[in-house]
């Protein structure tokens, strides 16, 4: 079920990864290169990849590389939204993943691209194909995100403000579907690119689309995606029981599972964006679902 697993979630991002913590990622990097260790221990089939940096910037891949983190990293991964969040325009997406590979010789994955609708759902769907066009050829794996618009009674994880170009109001409009299921324009884009372009979904505890997501992504010819499996949530009742129902739901694709989310309690403060008090335990988290569900 697990074609291959990531580390951690946009770890240059401050929505993510608490940089008043660990503000030259010294921290992050002897985590992730720990967990690279612990899941290759477990199986050396399953390729680590270092979880999607968000800004793109090739100075932190090369802090990585002089921490030895990349040593054990089989691919890297970049975010990109040109045309809501990121100061760069669509057309650049070449050029950006071009700017990655210069200063590694490890595959550059896309592992989440988007376009939101806020503006006009037909933006959305040219956004999409455009984005099509210019990553074809150019990255082994492109997972759109997403596959459902945020809740609008849900949180978007963001510590970014209004001025520094949030926008938060367009996390919520990121779906090829809508919050009610509903496909826009958008999916029908999607399901011209299936066999190219997977899907980033994030699926919340107990999340009630799970099985209405899995005949969604059958429909529109989806062969890979990626979603998360959360060190956080695996302190919840039942947790084991939901990882269980997540994976066994989503068995039919090639899965790369994202390992990510301080426990509170665990953190060196009390949140999910927080260096581990024991970078040994998020290992050991990660080895156990590779031991789970890669075996």
């Amino acid at each position: 079920m697990i074609e291959a697993a990531m580390i951690w979630n946009e770890p240059n991002n401050k929505s993510h990864w608490d940089r008043e913590l660990d503000p030259d990622w010294e921290l992050f990097a002897r985590m992730a290169r720990l967990a690279g260790q612990a899941i290759r221990a477990e199986n050396a089939r399953v390729p680590r990849v270092l979880g999607g940096i968000s800004p793109i910037d090739p100075v932190f891949i090369q802090k990585m590389a002089a921490r030895g983190t990349l040593a054990e990293m089989e691919a890297v991964a970049v975010h990109g939204f040109p045309l809501d969040w990121n100061l760069w325009q669509i057309g650049e997406w070449p050029a950006k993943v071009a700017e990655i590979r210069a200063v590694t010789d490890l595959p550059v994955w896309v592992s989440e691209v988007g376009v939101s609708s806020f503006g006009a759902e037909e933006v959305q769907a040219w956004g999409l194909r455009r984005t099509a066009e210019l990553l074809k050829g150019q990255a082994p794996r492109v997972h759109w995100y997403s596959l459902y618009d945020l809740p609008s009674t849900w949180e978007a994880t963001t510590r970014h403000r209004e001025a520094e170009g949030s926008s938060y109001y367009r996390h919520f409009y990121m779906g090829l579907l809508r919050e009610d299921g509903s496909p826009k324009p958008s999916a029908e884009a999607f399901a011209e690119h299936g066999g190219f372009m997977g899907l980033c979904q994030w699926f919340h505890y107990q999340d009630h689309r799970l099985d209405d997501a899995v005949a969604w992504m059958k429909r529109l010819g989806v062969r890979y995606m990626r979603t998360g499996l959360s060190w956080a949530d695996s302190f919840r009742p039942d947790a084991l029981a939901w990882f269980d129902r997540q994976m066994e739901a989503l068995r039919d694709f090639d899965v790369t599972v994202t390992f990510c989310f301080t426990p509170e309690h665990r953190g060196l403060a009390p949140h999910h964006t927080s260096p581990p008090q024991v970078a040994e335990e998020f290992a050991e988290f990660c080895a156990s679902m590779i031991r789970r569900y890669a075996t």
